[in-house]
């Protein structure tokens, strides 16, 4: 503390303000660094005025001043190009990995052997490489999308100015927003590929603990982005394309950067990329989480890395907002469609780069050059559009996302937080009242006349389709109350993912489907509503027969009256008619009584005739699509006197028994089994299938010839197959005995007599007339 007098006369008219300030009045000032670092105190006979500077706490940022405290100059450092680690960094083994560490493990122990024993264990050490090799192939190829977000956040995975310096045959980094500070989690600069000079920029993490602090482990405060968009706005004035990187978990959520405005700077990003006049392309090389990364990924061309996941909320935050714990990460990770195969389809990201096995850490310059093979092969089309195409294809790519369908029924769990219709919803309906509608339908149908038949067949259709409704109510409830619930969903999403697929169904999937088919059936009985659903069906199987039959009898009876209507229209064409009056006036001329007393000459003339008759028939009803055969008299008579019929009633039996043998077998789960396999055998192969596939595809289709053949060589059924083959032979043999009395039989009465033959219509397998 200090003190200083002034005389009274000097401090007349001086206020306490002038006194801590240079002034006029030949009082000195007081320097306010002085007052910082101490209190001071004026004193008079009058007053004294005490004084104190408040320290305020310097505002904290997500950096240091110094980045690197060893090199003077600050954040200028940072012009330099990323220097390689003085430490390789430590192998990191994710949890899934760990059945590939063991195999590593023998390998080593091996060769240690080889080396201490000086035994040649070369075979053993190639075996174990072999299968090591074959692990992570087969590892790394069938990746669930929760791996894959351990892999894109792996801590030696290569950061953007790796891949940068790697790329570009020169790199200059540029620093600052010109508006505040400059952010290390986001680094830009101007590079060249093959002599074609770009504005690259991107999120950086840090290799190691201590380049993540500084990093911010790659979550961006405002000033990166606003330094992105700086140099967004000075590519665009010279004419750079703009390639970007994308590697954050989100942008950073701490009060200071709320308050220097976080959204707002990520909003402004968004609304300028669309109305930059470059090409643009963003590259996701690890994690893009939410608005951090779409930030600077508003682009022409968006493209990601194999292993590399984009989303709007991370797996496990996902996970604790809809289950409640974060350990359904996984189910999370799944359902969110982050990984990049699934963001192709949906037509969210553009291409998927490769990445060699074991992830980009494995070969960070392969995969670099990957990534330089495609930002080339991308910006060449980029550059063929004019502005006005580049700008309209950059829009066109964000309008086309998400797709949008109209008259889908909602799923009842999307409901809950809707606005309910009005009126009343459909529900199950009392079976009192259901008996009620069918005896009223069923009184409906028997009174109904001719011209009442539509209104009744409609009223039939209407309860038809309101059983089915019921049914299906009434089995739903029953799944639900047997606990059956769960366990066809999960079947239900197998069956229709193999379904979205375009592949076959499985086997496995198949028996597992109809053992719980079969569980079901035989415990229905004791659901709770088994009596209902039970009445319910029945109803539905009679009213579904009274259909059948009643759509059959209007068909017959239409059918029957158009074979008339032509017929008719046969019998009455002229030329026909000529014919029969030519023949019945011949008749009348020879003046016979019967057809015993008409001559030989005659009775042949009337045998042509009939003939005639008879084809123009046939012909009449072939045209309308029916199978006509004509069987003569004679033929009907041996019938009845040789046991033809009998074979006939022996051959149907034989040949049920047999259908019926090869149906059990084919349901055998050892013989269904191959055959569905060689279902998916047949649909993996194509239209050309190599030589391993088609002999597999024949072996499997020796096996089941020879196991039905086997299964039916072995039974009863080849003994009464031969003894029926015996029987027919014999009876063969008879017939052709008697063909000659037949035929002479035939022409002489067979003109006779008139109504001794037939035409018989069949109509498929279900209707014939006479």
């Amino acid at each position: 503390m200090s003190s200083v007098s002034h005389s009274p006369a000097a401090l007349t008219g001086t206020s306490a303000s002038d006194l801590l300030r240079s002034s006029s009045n030949g009082v000195s000032g007081i320097p306010l660094s002085t007052l910082g670092k101490a209190r001071f105190s004026s004193k008079t006979r009058d007053f004294s005025v005490i004084a104190k500077i408040r320290k305020v706490k310097k505002h904290e940022y997500p950096w240091p001043d110094n980045p690197d405290p060893n090199v003077k100059g600050g954040v200028l450092t940072h012009l330099s190009p990323l220097k390689p680690l003085k430490d390789k960094p430590k192998p990191v083994t994710l949890d899934f990995e760990k059945p590939l560490v063991d195999l590593e493990k023998k390998i080593i122990d091996v060769q240690k052997m080889a080396n201490e024993t000086g035994l040649d264990f070369t075979d053993q050490i190639k075996s174990l490489e072999n299968k090591y090799k074959q692990a992570l192939k087969d590892l790394y190829k069938h990746l669930t999308p929760i791996q894959r977000v351990n892999i894109a956040r792996h801590p030696n995975r290569p950061t953007f100015l790796d891949h940068v310096f790697s790329i570009t045959d020169k790199f200059v980094e540029l620093h600052g927003d010109r508006a505040g500070y400059d952010d290390p989690a986001i680094v830009t600069g101007i590079g060249t590929i093959d002599g074609r000079r770009y504005m690259f920029m991107g999120h950086q993490k840090g290799r190691n603990t201590k380049e993540n602090i500084m990093r911010n482990f790659g979550m961006p405060t405002p000033h990166g982005y606003r330094k992105a968009l700086r140099m967004m706005y000075y590519a665009d004035h010279h004419g750079f394309p703009i390639i970007t990187f994308i590697d954050t978990p989100g942008a950073f959520a701490d009060l200071k950067s709320e308050e220097l405005g976080q959204g707002e700077a990520i909003a402004h990003n968004l609304r300028t990329m669309f109305g930059l006049k470059v090409p643009i392309v963003s590259i996701v090389i690890g994690e893009g989480g939410s608005g951090g990364a779409l930030a600077i990924g508003c682009a022409n061309k968006l493209l990601m890395l194999e292993n590399a996941v984009f989303y709007v909320a991370s797996p496990e935050a996902c996970a604790a907002i809809l289950w409640k714990t974060a350990k359904a990460s996984p189910k999370a990770a799944e359902k969110l469609k982050i990984t990049a195969t699934e963001l192709c389809k949906l037509q969210i990201a553009d291409g998927v780069i490769p990445e060699p096995l074991g992830g980009a850490h494995a070969d960070p310059s392969w995969t670099s050059q990957q990534i330089k093979n495609a930002i080339n092969e991308t910006m060449d089309e980029l550059r063929k559009m004019d502005t006005q195409e580049l700008l309209k294809h950059r829009m066109l790519k964000f309008r086309k996302i998400g797709g949008f369908q109209e008259g889908i029924p909602i799923d009842p769990k999307r409901k809950i937080n809707m606005k309910k219709k009005e009126g009343p919803v459909a529900g199950k309906t009392p079976v009192p009242g259901l008996k009620d509608e069918v005896e009223k339908l069923k009184r409906q149908i028997s009174k109904a006349k001719k011209s009442s038949r539509k209104s009744s067949e409609l009223a039939l259709n209407k309860m038809i389709a309101k059983l089915k409704r019921e049914v299906d109510f009434e089995f739903a409830e029953a799944v639900k109350a047997m606990g059956y619930k769960e366990r066809f969903e999960i079947l239900r999403e197998e069956f229709l993912k193999e379904k979205s697929e375009d592949q076959l169904v499985h086997p496995v999937l198949m028996d597992k489907i109809e053992k719980l088919k079969n569980e079901f059936t035989q415990n229905l009985s004791a659901a709770p509503n088994f009596a209902s659903l039970k009445y319910k069906l029945d109803m539905l199987e009679e009213l579904s027969k009274a259909k059948n039959i009643s759509e059959k009898n209007i068909k017959g009876v239409k059918l029957k009256q158009d074979i008339n209507k032509k017929l008719k229209e046969v019998m009455d064409r002229p030329d026909m008619k000529e014919k029969i009056e030519a023949l019945e006036a011949e008749v009348q001329k020879v003046g016979a009584s019967n057809e015993g007393e008409l001559d030989e000459e005659t009775k042949e003339r009337i045998v042509k005739m009939r003939k005639e008759i008879k084809m123009e028939v046939a012909n009449v009803l072939k045209s309308m699509g029916l199978d006509v055969e004509i069987v003569s008299s004679k033929a009907k008579e041996l019938g009845e006197q040789t046991p033809f019929l009998d074979f006939k009633s022996k051959v149907e039996s034989l040949k049920e028994q047999t259908n019926k043998k090869i149906e059990d077998l084919i349901n055998s789960s050892d013989l269904k089994n191959m055959i569905e396999l060689l279902k998916l055998e047949i649909a993996k192969a194509g239209k050309k299938p190599d030589v391993a596939t088609k002999n597999k595809i024949e072996s499997l289709e020796q096996q089941i010839k020879q196991r039905l053949s086997a299964a039916i060589n072995s039974s009863e059924l080849k003994e009464k197959h031969e003894e029926l083959k015996v029987e027919i032979s014999e009876a063969v043999e008879f017939f052709e005995g008697s063909d000659a009395s037949l035929k002479n039989d035939d022409s002489k009465e067979g003109s006779s007599k008139h109504h001794g033959s037939r035409v018989e219509i069949n109509m498929g397998a279900n209707q014939s007339f006479a």
